[in-house]
């Protein structure tokens, strides 16, 4: 695993981000344009931590401190093509985790039925179904919803 360095996305960076997010799945199967992803990571509300590699941006986690149950929620984590299978999302998630288990006891995402390889990915973090919307965003398809105790 390489070395990144991980930190609160810089203002300019969000666009980057956003722009990752509308040219890579699920957002393109979902149907999640660039102007809503931009509006995410515009949105205050929303904490985006950006993973550098030789001090370029290389993969991002966007996260809500409350987004579910009061609990930190990850809206998205993406990672550049070019380092998919780096560690560089196992390394987003876990300073997520740690971030947040300061003062949370638990984390959650939702990730869709189709997604069969971020399902693999998050139950190797230790992240278990915990519920499923069935036809929520896609017909035929659901998101399902996953938590992991963090402490």
């Amino acid at each position: 695993m390489e070395d990144f360095i991980i930190e609160q996305a810089k203002f300019e960076e969000r666009e980057w981000v956003a722009k990752l997010m509308s040219d890579s799945q699920p957002w393109i199967n979902l149907r999640i344009a660039y102007e809503q992803c931009q509006k995410t990571c515009n949105d205050p509300e929303y904490l985006i931590f950006t993973a550098h590699l030789e001090n370029l941006p290389c993969g991002a986690i966007v996260m809500h401190p409350r987004g579910v149950a009061g609990s930190p929620y990850v809206k998205s984590i993406v990672v550049s093509e070019n380092l998919k299978g780096k560690g560089v999302g196992t390394a987003l998630m876990k300073y997520a985790e740690n971030y947040f288990g300061k003062s949370s006891k638990h984390m959650f995402l939702c990730v869709s039925s189709f997604n069969k390889a971020a399902q693999s990915f998050y139950k190797r973090l230790g992240y278990e179904q915990a519920g499923e919307f069935k036809d929520y965003i896609i017909e035929g398809e659901s998101e399902i919803l996953m938590h992991k105790k963090l402490a």
